[in-house]
C-alpha cells in the first residue's frame, strides 16, 4: 500500500485547489510560497506524487495537474466542508421561501440558479409516472372554451394541462365524465389509465354523453400526455461550452450526444444515500467529467439531483449547494 506523507498531502491539496481555480498546471514556486520549503524539496515531492499516480504532466516543461486518482484522494481525504457564501444562500433561500411554488418546481428553479452560478450542468431525474396511482382528476373552467385539467396522484404529485374545447362541448357533460373517472379509475396506475378509459369508461359515456367522442379524446390526451411525460429535467446543457477543457467541437458534440441518450441519462439515477461524487471513469456519462449527485424524497417519491462538470469541479462548493437543497426538501 502506497503511503502518502503529510507534506505530500499538503502539496496535493494546494495543486488540486489551485488547478480548479486557474486551469493552469501548478509549478513549484506557488507551493514553496505556501509551505515555506525549498523548490528542490517541492520538486522532489511532486515527482513522488506523480510516480504514485496522484499527479500528471500535460507537457514536459509544465507544472503538474491532478490525475483522476489525485482528485479522488482529495475528495475522500483532503477536501474540507465548505459553508455556502451569503450570496449563494440568499439566492437559493428566495426559491425555497416562496410558498407558492410546489417543491418539485423549487428543485428545478434552484438548479437553474446553481447552474448559472457554477457553469455546471444540472439534471433532475424525477419519479416515473408509472409508479403513481390516480387519486382524482379535476376540471376547472378558466375562459370561454378553455379549461384546466388537473390530475392528482396518490403521491401528491399534481399535473395540469390547459385545454381548448370545441364550442359544442358541454361543460356539464365534461363534469359528468370527470365524476365517472374518479369513481371507476381511483387507484389505477397512471400508465394504465388510458387503456382503462378505452375499455371501461368509453362504453359507459357512450350511453350517457352526447359529445362522447370529443370528451373522451380530451381525457385520453390528458392522461396519455401525463404517462408519457419525461421525468428528466436538464438545466444548462450548453455550460460545457464555457469549460476550457472542452475546447474542441468533437468533445462538445460527444457530451451533447450523451445528454440526448435517454438510457445514459437514466443511469445517473442515484440509489445510495448521501451526496456522492463520481469522477471520470467512475460515472456512466464520460471519462472527462465528474457527476455529483444525491437522491431526494418528496411525498414518498424518490428522484435524483445531479451536477455535471469537468473533473476540475469546485467540489466543496458543489457539495454544499446540493446539501442545502436536500436540507430544504426535507424541511418541506
Amino acid at each position: 500500500m502506497v503511503i502518502i506523507t503529510s507534506r505530500q498531502k499538503e502539496i496535493l491539496k494546494i495543486i488540486v485547489e489551485e488547478y480548479i481555480k486557474t486551469v493552469h498546471p501548478v509549478g513549484s514556486k506557488s507551493i514553496c510560497d505556501s509551505l515555506d520549503v525549498s523548490s528542490a524539496t517541492v520538486r522532489s515531492e511532486m515527482a513522488e506524487l506523480e510516480a504514485m499516480g496522484y499527479l500528471e504532466k500535460e507537457h514536459i516543461s509544465s507544472g503538474r495537474i491532478p490525475s483522476e486518482v489525485g482528485y479522488r484522494y482529495y475528495v475522500d481525504n483532503l477536501m474540507q466542508p465548505k459553508d455556502m457564501t451569503g450570496e449563494d444562500m440568499l439566492k437559493l433561500q428566495q426559491i425555497f421561501h416562496n410558498k407558492s411554488l410546489q417543491i418539485t418546481d423549487a428543485i428545478g428553479k434552484s438548479l437553474e440558479i446553481i447552474s448559472e452560478m457554477t457553469n455546471y450542468t444540472s439534471v433532475v431525474l424525477g419519479p416515473s409516472a408509472s409508479i403513481s396511482r390516480l387519486e382524482r382528476v379535476e376540471i376547472l373552467p378558466i375562459e370561454q372554451n378553455k379549461i384546466v385539467a388537473i390530475v392528482i396522484t396518490d403521491k401528491g404529485h399534481v399535473e395540469h394541462k390547459n385545454i381548448v374545447i370545441e364550442e359544442n362541448i358541454s361543460l356539464n357533460e365534461i363534469k359528468q365524465v370527470t365524476e365517472i373517472i374518479n369513481k371507476m379509475l381511483y387507484g389505477t396506475l397512471i400508465d394504465e389509465v388510458s387503456q382503462r378509459l378505452e375499455y371501461d369508461i368509453k362504453p359507459i359515456i357512450g350511453e350517457k354523453i352526447k359529445q362522447q367522442e370529443e370528451i373522451f379524446n380530451v381525457f385520453y390526451n390528458v392522461f396519455n400526455d401525463f404517462a408519457n411525460k419525461s421525468n428528466m429535467y436538464f438545466v444548462g446543457k450548453n455550460k460545457f461550452l464555457k469549460q476550457p477543457e472542452f475546447d474542441s467541437v468533437d468533445k462538445i458534440r460527444k457530451i451533447m450526444d450523451k445528454f440526448e441518450d435517454k438510457d445514459i441519462v437514466e443511469s445517473i439515477k442515484e440509489d445510495s444515500n448521501g451526496i456522492n461524487i463520481y469522477i471520470g471513469h467512475e460515472n456512466n456519462i464520460d471519462d472527462d467529467v465528474t457527476v455529483i449527485k444525491t437522491k431526494y424524497n418528496v411525498n414518498g417519491e424518490e428522484g435524483t439531483i445531479a451536477l455535471i462538470g469537468p473533473k476540475r469541479m469546485e467540489y466543496d462548493r458543489a457539495v454544499a449547494m446540493l446539501d442545502y437543497i436536500i436540507q430544504n426538501i426535507n424541511e418541506d
